[in-house]
């Protein structure tokens, strides 16, 4: 059993939670890690609770919190509080002294410590921007589409390394994203990712200063993800004997934390578990940053969810089928669309999966789960046109054999017609991307894209929304009701979390942050991408599409700071393929095609790969070649195509409308 004094270090960061409890050697003697999705409160207590096991009530305890959540805590309560990075100072101060550097990547933060043989240290820290950071790694995991967890394991198997933006996590996205559409394997982009994680870290908290040995690496990722030394230790040129990853090197700042506590002030474990629940004690959330509710009631809401369920897609069941079908494939940046419509334009058959990494196979398991559908109704379909969109358009265009490939904006706009031949004005929300499409007298007149910037899309909510340990669709619902929406702003991605981080300490639900989310998405769109001046510009009616609009509160959102009525389908999501389907039956696109049966494009997406180096200019690139089965060829890798060109089968000569 422990002595007669106890010192608690309680870390509480972004992500994570962490306690230790020491004797007044500093010998650790318990400690434990978890993530806390955003139960700040209960997962402190927990903690506690289990430390009633290893002390009684009778012993004195001094308590010391640390952590960028952990400050509102010590606030809140009053209790004493050291800044992280000095508290992981003071644990190799007093327990590591041959120490030189400590590099310590956290859940949204990354440290460099530089400590000078004359005890004077120089702490340096990333200030808003969470690239390079465990939050970081968990936003690259969700676009690969596998367990944070099994990252290290991957990265292992690598082959090579790409460059990837490693200045900020929005800009990184999109790198990785385009490795995706590229069929670059998996492995190789985790093993990029860490790259990528120990390039931001030295280069923008070492400002120069050379990084001295013996090096300390510790926080969890750096604890539990080898492969993420590994690339830090590639990029330093480390020798053995140069770093060290202590036991229990997940919880530095928390052991810190507890080596630094005084007896100035002393409690029983029962009066800290009394301080920590009595409610009159808790900071209220504040009132100052709040916006409207997005629906006042749970009546209102299902009466709104009603009145959106008219405007709906026509769909047929594939036994009643006779004559021609049209294929539309949408390869987006997270997610994959199949539509099948008949001749009148009715959806036959769709399919919407994840890419999880490799869009050609997604696209075989949704055409193979389109022909077993077939052959159980004993129809046998004839594809007389088809088309793809998408971050992968060309990719999946060489892969099928489709007879064209047409830009997201065009497919979104033939969808959009369908649904409101009067449209002027089209939202379409997606993964990673965010398009709004002017039209005017039925004329494309303006369209705006996002550019570096990813903030605002599908996947900033649900990173979000994981982050916090919430299913996207219960996090939209948790919107829809909440009463104190915040005001998050429109900043960027790694901003917003600071901002998450903030409206956590003062209290705020949950619900209260998705709302505020849902708020920030159109707000983003509408201000920073538009810069939309007056309402007016959009015209009066408005359709919205894509994956993220199946959210409700980003609809309404849109509606309550537009005091606009938006259109939206029963299949938002489906959009960008259904366009395509539409344009695949238009007379440009049928021109001189012949029909093809699935099984004919099932066979036509087997391929092999070999790699070359390019020597067209200083860069080098290699590249690799992917020759299908049905005889296309399509290049990745290469940063331009100069040489290597994806384009060039499709090309037409345009025509001077001004003669």
């Amino acid at each position: 059993m422990i002595t007669s004094s106890y010192r608690i270090g309680l870390d509480v960061g972004s992500t994570t939670a962490k306690i230790v409890i020491t004797d007044d050697c500093g010998t650790v003697l318990f400690s434990k890690y978890e993530r806390h999705h955003a139960n700040i409160l209960e997962t402190t207590v927990n903690f506690f609770n289990e430390v009633r096991q290893r002390i009684t009530n009778a012993h004195p305890i001094a308590i010391t919190i640390t952590g960028s959540i952990g400050m509102g805590l010590a606030e809140k309560y009053n209790l004493p509080f050291i800044q992280e990075v000095v508290a992981a100072t003071e644990f190799v101060k007093k327990l590591h002294p041959q120490i030189s550097t400590i590099i310590d990547i956290g859940g949204e933060d990354a440290k460099i410590v530089y400590l000078k043989p004359n005890g004077n240290s120089d702490l340096r820290m990333n200030g808003n921007c969470a690239g390079g950071t465990g939050a970081f790694i968990d936003q690259m995991a969700l676009l690969l589409d596998v367990p944070v967890e099994s990252m290290g394991a991957l990265a292992e198997k690598s082959e090579r390394t790409y460059p990837i933006a490693s200045r900020c996590g929005v800009f990184s996205k999109t790198d990785v994203q385009n490795l995706i559409s590229k069929n670059v394997s998996k492995s190789d982009i985790a093993a990029s990712v860490f790259h990528a994680v120990a390039v931001q870290t030295i280069v923008t908290l070492s400002h120069g200063c050379e990084v001295v040995p013996k090096i300390l690496f510790c926080g969890g990722p750096l604890t539990f993800i080898p492969a993420l030394r590994q690339a830090f230790i590639n990029y330093l040129h480390l020798s053995p004997g140069d770093y060290s990853t202590p036991e229990n090197a997940n919880i530095i700042p928390a052991w810190g934390a507890s080596l630094a506590c005084t007896q100035d002030r002393t409690f029983t474990l029962n009066e800290l578990i009394s301080l920590l629940t009595d409610k009159s004690v808790r900071g209220e959330v504040k009132q100052t940053a709040r916006l409207p509710r997005i629906f006042n009631s749970e009546e209102e809401y299902i009466a709104w969810k009603t009145k959106k369920g008219n405007n709906r897609i026509s769909q047929t069941s594939l036994n009643k089928h006779t004559g021609y079908a049209y294929l539309g494939i949408d390869s987006g940046s997270t997610t994959t669309k199949i539509v099948v419509t008949d001749e009148q334009n009715r959806i036959l058959f769709s399919y919407y999966s994840p890419n999880r990494g490799n869009p050609i196979d997604t696209i075989k398991k949704g055409l193979a789960e389109l022909n077993k559908q077939c052959q159980s109704t004993g129809i046998e379909l004839q594809i007389k046109g088809s088309c793809s969109t998408g971050y992968g358009e060309d990719l999946v265009k060489a892969a099928f054999n489709l007879n064209k490939g047409i830009i997201e904006t065009i497919a979104h706009y033939a969808a959009a017609q369908k649904i409101n031949p009067n449209v002027s004005f089209i939202l379409d929300i997606g993964g990673q991307d965010m398009k709004a499409i002017f039209v005017e007298n039925g004329v494309l007149n303006r369209m705006e894209i996002n550019e570096a910037c990813s903030s605002g899309c599908g996947s900033f909510i649900e990173a979000f929304a994981r982050s916090l340990n919430y299913p996207v669709e219960t996090f939209a619902r948790e919107a829809c009701l909440a009463e104190n929406p915040c005001d998050l702003g429109t900043r960027c991605t790694v901003f917003m979390n600071s901002k998450v981080k903030q409206v956590l300490r003062e209290g705020a639900s949950v619900g209260d942050i998705a709302a505020g989310l849902s708020y920030s998405v159109v707000k983003n769109c509408l201000y920073k991408v538009l810069k939309l001046k007056k309402n007016e510009e959009l015209g009066k009616e408005i359709v919205v599409q894509g994956g993220a609009m199946r959210n409700d509160a980003i609809v309404r959102a849109l509606e309550l700071l537009t005091e606009m009525e938006v259109s939206r389908s029963n299949l938002p999501e489906l959009m960008g393929a259904y366009g395509c389907a539409l344009y695949a039956q238009s007379p440009v696109a049928k021109k001189n095609t012949e029909t093809v049966s699935l099984n004919e494009l099932l066979q036509t997406a087997d391929y092999t790969t070999r790699q070359t180096q390019c020597r067209g200019c200083e860069n080098r690139c290699f590249v690799h070649k992917y020759t299908f089965a049905n005889k296309n060829v399509y290049y990745s890798g290469n940063k331009c195509e100069k040489v290597f060109s994806n384009q060039g089968a499709d090309a037409v000569k345009g025509r001077n409308l001004s003669v």
